[in-house]
């Protein structure tokens, strides 16, 4: 019955503590996508990277303009054309329109490329942020909202995005 007793004592002590340490946990959240389109880095960033895309999207618009001129004269001067000039011709002005479509591919991949390399930076700082928040504040886990993979979002989870952006500040 001792035993019993003494079970019973050790259990309730037990139960207790994890009550305790349960009611302690300490969850976060914040809306990371908001949070970085709202850095100033993120805004200087975009522009950066729109001045990139204008440089490239003037010089396809100078290519399709030569395409277009090319087709123009040929379609001008076909009927006058032999045979071998004429499909010496077309094959030119479908080359050209192949390097266009070559260059506009390439184009879209340097951008991505220029959009990671700008953006990179940016996300390294926020999750240095986050962590930073996390540790300080003793939080178990911030969840980020933008991801929507979180099913639902407790009044008792403390919204990070003001200690983020305080940390940010200070970095």
């Amino acid at each position: 019955m001792k035993v019993f007793k003494l079970f019973a004592v050790v259990l309730l002590v037990a139960l207790s503590a994890a009550t305790s340490s349960a009611q302690d946990l300490k969850f976060g959240h914040l809306n990371v996508q908001k949070l970085i389109t709202e850095l100033p880095e993120k805004q200087t960033a975009d522009k950066e990277l729109q001045a990139e895309a204008k440089k490239l999207q003037s010089q396809l618009q100078v290519m399709s303009q030569e395409l277009d001129d090319k087709y123009s004269n040929y379609m001008a001067q076909r009927d006058s054309l032999s045979q071998l000039i004429r499909s010496t011709r077309e094959k030119e002005i479908q080359d050209y329109d192949q390097r266009i479509q070559n260059f506009n591919k390439l184009a879209q991949q340097s951008l991505s490329q220029k959009e990671q390399e700008l953006l990179q930076p940016i996300i390294e700082k926020v999750e240095k942020a986050i962590q930073a928040v996390g540790e300080e504040q003793g939080f178990i886990y911030i969840f980020d909202l933008s991801s929507q993979v979180i099913l639902y979002n407790s009044d008792q989870s403390v919204d990070c995005e003001e200690l983020v952006k305080a940390k940010l500040a200070t970095m």
